[in-house]
């Protein structure tokens, strides 16, 4: 959807010529937008700071200052970007992130992607030069109308405020309409402002008197103009379905898979991975008889993390069902899926079927992560207690040597994914490390969160820090722990220059393993020449990340034993980066 609109003929005119006039037209406009949003069910606004920008960025200071909203500062408008996704991830809420023009903009184009392909709302409020600057060479204008093409939901171009009496209103009105857009994805409002680019704040009584209105309740959720009819498919439960869970399925997975009687196949960050019919280990279990027997396939969320789940959808005896996410393209890598809005089960499962069907699966994923455990045989404590020297003396070295154990992948994925309660939260970057993660760990019941939309390395601290910072005002007073690797923590070092309030808890573990080995397993690395591999596949990055810590402030670990790791999870640090360093 694409709204624009253009100034008047005459700039100095106004309705009915005589203009309620403001010493500041794009202050009032500014401002009028802020509390527009806010009145609305705005509670969070990150911004980058600029000049063009300044009357918008003005009214959320002082929205702020009178306690209306919580305001999030970020230098660079990548690392604002990601942060306003993490807030909108974990609150639920859009959040507008202002920026100034030029670069600025494009600046927020992967945190943009990234909200349009996962259906995250947040609202990119741009400041623009007006028409008669644009198209003329003038300073930092460049064409930000557009500019994110179909990644948005809404996009307009808000021509720059003259003083207008019904300017005010058409803000109000324009916040109303960005935020329902958002209800589904990102939404970009390009907003000209011509000088003076600032003046008074003036926020009506309620606000400034720090009171939050509520959202309105007569706003709908859907987007504008989405008012198709809903598709619900009715099916029964037989003995040849599976459900697959991909990143924001959620527990909607868990209960249809418990309702169709049928085995549940739950990437680790679906928040499906818990129940008594996930399969943790389903790559394997897919590859063996009990995959050769589906016949039926449904879809909840976006799965990414295996080519068994795609092989599956795309086999001619396979029906594929994807239930499809609200903005998001459904996930159909044999382009032959019914796409549908929800599935609604008649009947119950036959207990019998589901002991045989789901049995099996559980079973045999169950055989696999106990062949893959860590050969930690329980400790026979009463050695511990004897009243032989050397059998005393024995226990104390196996256990040492347990604790000495060298830190591997497997090792770190394991113990982040057991030290997370459902109070904390734990963010997995795009990495070796997630892949490994949903190789291995079993069900549980707790927050993750994952950038999945496009599954790329950038923004994950800054998405983790949103999460934090919204988990925070819902009192979810928890640790958000971040699993990546060196070349993702690198991509977004200037997320760790930013101060977090006191009361946020931030723990990132670097799974450092000398670049992007997630490479070596793909065909390049048995084709390419060894040297050329390492330096534009694999590409190392020579980083002290104990001075990367200090330079933000945060408390530093290194670790490379079992016992180092068991002090870093139970630390109690407020920011902590923790140093893993891997064999590659």
């Amino acid at each position: 959807m694409t709204l624009a609109t253009t100034p008047p003929a005459d700039d100095g005119a106004a309705d009915g010529g005589s203009p309620e006039r403001a010493a500041s037209p794009a202050q009032r406009a500014a401002t009028a937008l802020v509390v527009g949003l806010i009145r609305h069910g705005v509670r969070d606004v990150v911004l980058s700071p600029g000049s063009r920008s300044q009357a918008l960025a003005l009214a959320a200071a002082a929205a702020a200052r009178a306690g209306a909203i919580e305001l999030h500062v970020r230098v660079d408008e990548r690392v604002a970007g990601f942060t306003a996704l993490g807030l909108a991830a974990e609150s639920g809420l859009p959040v507008p992130i202002i920026c100034t023009s030029g670069t600025a903009v494009a600046n927020l184009h992967p945190a943009v992607l990234e909200a349009h392909h996962s259906g995250v709302g947040i609202i990119v409020l741009s400041a623009d030069r007006p028409v008669e600057l644009r198209g003329i060479g003038s300073n930092q204008t460049t064409v930000q109308p557009g500019i994110f093409g179909d990644l948005v939901r809404a996009d307009w171009d808000v021509a720059a405020p003259v003083g207008a009496a019904h300017e005010v209103d058409d803000a109000g009105d324009l916040a109303e309409l960005a935020v329902r857009a958002a209800a589904e994805g990102p939404v970009h409002v390009n907003l000209a402002y011509r000088e003076p680019l600032s003046g008074a704040v003036e926020l009506p009584p309620d606000l400034a008197a720090g009171e939050h209105p509520a959202a309105r309740a007569d706003i709908d959720d859907a987007a504008p103009g989405d008012r198709r009819d809903r598709v619900v498919l009715d099916l029964e439960p037989d003995d040849a379905t599976v459900v697959i869970a991909g990143t924001g399925a959620g527990p909607l997975a868990t209960e249809l898979a418990e309702k169709l009687g049928a085995p549940l196949i739950a990437e680790v960050a679906s928040e499906s991975r818990f129940g008594r019919h996930v399969v943790a280990a389903y790559r394997d279990v897919l590859r063996g008889p009990h995959g050769d027997a589906v016949a039926r396939a449904i879809v909840v969320g976006h799965p990414t993390l295996s080519r068994e789940v795609p092989a599956l959808l795309q086999r001619p005896d396979v029906e594929a069902i994807v239930i499809r996410t609200p903005g998001v393209e459904a996930y159909d890598p044999g382009r032959r899926a019914r796409i549908v809005d929800g599935v609604r089960v008649h009947g119950s499962p036959d207990p019998a079927v589901v002991r045989r069907w789901v049995g099996g699966w559980v079973a045999m994923s169950r055989a696999v992560l106990e062949s893959e455990a860590p050969d930690d045989p329980a400790p026979d404590l009463s050695a511990a207690v004897s009243e032989e020297p050397s059998v005393r003396a024995a226990f104390a070295r196996a256990e040492m040597a347990i604790l000495r154990a060298p830190v591997d992948r497997r090792m770190l994925a394991r113990a982040l994914w057991a030290s997370t309660w459902p109070h904390d939260r734990l963010v997995l970057g795009a990495s070796r490390l997630i892949r490994e993660a949903d190789r291995i760990v079993p069900g549980k019941r707790i927050p993750v969160h994952a950038n999945r939309g496009l599954a790329g390395i950038d923004g994950t601290i800054s998405t983790a820090a949103g999460i934090a910072l919204a988990a925070r005002r819902a009192e979810r007073h928890g640790v958000v722990r971040v699993l990546l690797g060196d070349l993702a923590a690198v991509h977004d070092a200037g997320a760790l220059l930013v101060p977090l309030p006191d009361d946020v808890s931030l723990h990132v573990f670097v799974g450092d393993d000398g670049g992007g080995t997630i490479f070596d397993s793909l065909e390049v690395a048995a084709t390419a020449d060894a040297d050329d591999f390492a330096r534009v596949m694999r590409t190392p990055v020579a980083v002290d990340f104990a001075a990367l810590a200090a330079a933000g402030g945060w408390e530093y670990r290194r670790v490379t034993t079992r016992a180092e790791l068991d002090d870093a999870l139970t630390a109690r640090e407020r920011l902590l980066l923790v140093h893993v360093p891997l064999e590659p």
